[in-house]
């Protein structure tokens, strides 16, 4: 048996678990009586008997690490005792095996997808629909990871193939067709399914949750609170997520001190310490009743507490040795010699707004989509998955950026125009485009980072890079979690980090190249709403609506963190909001102050 435990937590030595070879093969015949052991453990197993099915396993592995149906029983041991870093590393040696293995495949897209790691889930995902494309869990499989990277219509089309291969209305499917729905907008739709789905499975607390964060995004409150009153009646002990949930209900009522007292009441109750999303809303509810020392502490306890959990930190070497090769590759000279894609005069044309997450992106957003000849993309992926493909489109053995010179040759001339049309295709299908409008936002944030591919396909779109105050943008980085930018906001320091290589990054591509791009201030569009946004239309190109000052009528979800905050009027109290917590940011102003006073910002 093991003297020296593998880091995972299987109970297997390190060098017959995440340290093994998995090239390495063993033949059954080369170790006599390992096929009984093994049946032993499966039998043990499905017995009940996990103490023996566990030592029956490790004898097995210890002595032939390869042998899948150890590896299966172990697996669900250790998920079973909720030790899923060992589930995941087992999980993942089954698939090393065995890429086909629709059992490990299944399993290990969920527990990643539980654990945050979605472009891994997502490509999982994948791989079960091409293992078993007729299998509904498939399908699934495939919502689940589309619904999590942001891509609800693609999810909409597996849910609904799901509920096809199945040939019944399966509650659950149905509810989580209805997320995505509600992911693009269409809540109506979504709340006819979500009734639908409770009527055939009643009080599925997920489906309760799901319902109410609609009534919630459609400002119905009282519907809102009715359905989590239904949660929290079918969980006695409480429910976190309902919890969590009412108390950001309270928050939009303006009932701070009401939604903190809710919060560490069911702390107490189920003592236990604050969860990390629960310590951030806590936070943001103190900052909006002006207690910045408390609420700067529980950004700080809530960032810990996430780390703690997901071990998710900031890959700084790969983000900067990137950033250095698009750099090398994104030169004037080299610019000179690639085409650049024609525009397509037959469907409607891309604006991209630009900016570090909450830097008031969605806010101008809402606005331009306010008006009927733009509509609203939202966070569109198409320009990371295009960064992810290229090779193959455009043939090439190197990765991007380097895989852009393939558009020398003779053959690749049209590589920008394929690219362009794929991403015109992927919007269309979609659904994001309306009739009569001319205009489509992407709002993703971050594309800046790959600004120079942008316009190589999209010469002549509009980029809107709104900047904030860098200092607000810190303060924005602790009090949420990010989901794009690699965990940047892990901490202050690596948000200061990823905001100045992005940044870095602009100044380069706007040297290099020649760009049709119109800085917009977060603090412009707050102090002089009409002026602002009037300048902002005229550089599109598109006929001025007074309508859009008015954007918190706008009906639209903005499927981000500032939802709420788009529903609202104008308001200014996050215009220098960092005032309130300068003593807390003085470990990035010095990395940050050249490029503060570069912006021409003053602290």
């Amino acid at each position: 048996m093991p003297t020296q435990a593998c880091r995972c937590g299987s109970g297997l030595s390190a060098g017959h678990c995440c340290d093994y070879d998995a090239t390495v093969r063993t033949a059954p015949e080369d170790i006599p009586g390992l096929i009984p052991l093994v049946e032993r453990a499966v039998q043990a197993w499905r017995g009940g008997n996990r103490s023996a099915a566990k030592q029956l396993c490790l004898e097995v592995l210890e002595r032939a690490p390869d042998r899948p149906g150890a590896l299966r029983v172990l697996c669900e041991i250790c998920q079973s005792d909720g030790r899923n870093t060992a589930a995941v590393a087992l999980l993942q040696r089954l698939l090393a095996l065995d890429p086909n293995d629709y059992w490990a495949t299944n399993r290990l897209t969920l527990l990643l997808l539980a654990r945050g790691n979605l472009q891994d889930a997502a490509r999982l995902a994948r791989s079960a629909v091409r293992i078993n494309p007729k299998n509904p869990q498939s399908h699934n499989l495939m919502g689940m990871a589309m619904t999590e990277t942001q891509r609800p219509a693609v999810g909409e089309y597996h849910y609904r193939r799901a509920l096809e291969l199945s040939g019944t209305r399966i509650p659950m499917l149905l509810a989580n067709l209805a997320t995505n729905l509600v992911n693009q907008g269409r809540l109506a739709e979504a709340r006819v399914l979500y009734r639908e789905s409770n009527e055939g499975a009643p009080g599925v607390r997920q489906t309760l949750l799901g319902w109410a964060r609609l009534e919630e995004i459609d400002r119905d409150f009282a519907a809102a609170n009715a359905l989590l009153d239904e949660v929290e009646r079918l969980a006695s002990g409480g429910n976190p997520a309902a919890m969590l949930a009412r108390a950001g209900i309270l928050g939009r009522e303006g009932r701070y001190d009401e939604a903190i007292t809710l919060l560490e009441t069911a702390a107490s109750a189920k003592a236990a310490p604050l969860r990390p999303v629960e310590l951030l809303e806590r936070g943001r509810l103190l900052d909006r009743m002006g207690r910045y020392d408390d609420a700067w502490a529980d950004f700080t306890a809530g960032k810990e507490r996430a780390h703690e959990l997901s071990g998710n930190s900031y890959p700084e070497a790969e983000m900067s040795a990137f950033a250095r090769r698009l750099e090398r590759f994104f030169t004037r000279d080299r610019l000179e010699l690639l085409p650049r894609a024609g525009l397509r005069a037959d469907i409607p044309q891309p604006i991209f707004i630009l900016g570090f997450p909450r830097s008031g992106t969605t806010l101008l957003e809402q606005t331009l989509s306010a008006s009927p000849a733009i509509c609203a993309g939202d966070e569109l992926t198409l320009i990371h998955d295009l960064v992810g493909i290229m090779p193959r489109l455009l043939d090439s053995p190197l990765n991007y950026p380097e895989a852009l010179s393939e558009l020398w040759m003779g053959d690749q001339r049209e590589g920008l125009d394929n690219m362009r049309d794929y991403y015109l295709q992927k919007v269309r299908q979609m659904g994001v485009l309306r009739d009569g409008a001319t205009w489509f936002t992407d709002k993703m944030p971050l594309n800046e980072m790959h600004l120079g591919l942008i316009a190589l396909m999209f010469p002549q779109a509009p980029l809107l890079h709104v900047i904030r105050h860098p200092l607000d943008v810190m303060v924005s980085a602790m009090s949420n979690f990010f989901t794009h930018g690699r965990f940047c906001s892990t901490t202050l320091e690596s948000a200061a980090k990823h905001l100045l290589l992005v940044s870095d990054l602009v100044e380069h591509y706007r040297q290099e190249m020649e760009l049709r791009y119109m800085p917009v201030r977060y603090e412009d569009i707050v102090d002089n709403q009409e002026a602002t946004i009037r300048r902002v239309f005229d550089f599109i190109g598109a006929a001025f609506d007074p309508a859009v000052l008015q954007f918190e009528q706008n009906n639209r979800y903005a499927r981000t963190a500032s939802y709420a905050q788009v529903a609202e009027k104008l308001y200014d109290r996050s215009r220098f909001r960092y005032r309130n917590y300068r003593a807390y940011l003085e470990p990035v102003v010095p990395m940050l102050q050249p490029f503060i006073a570069r912006l021409g910002y003053v602290i």
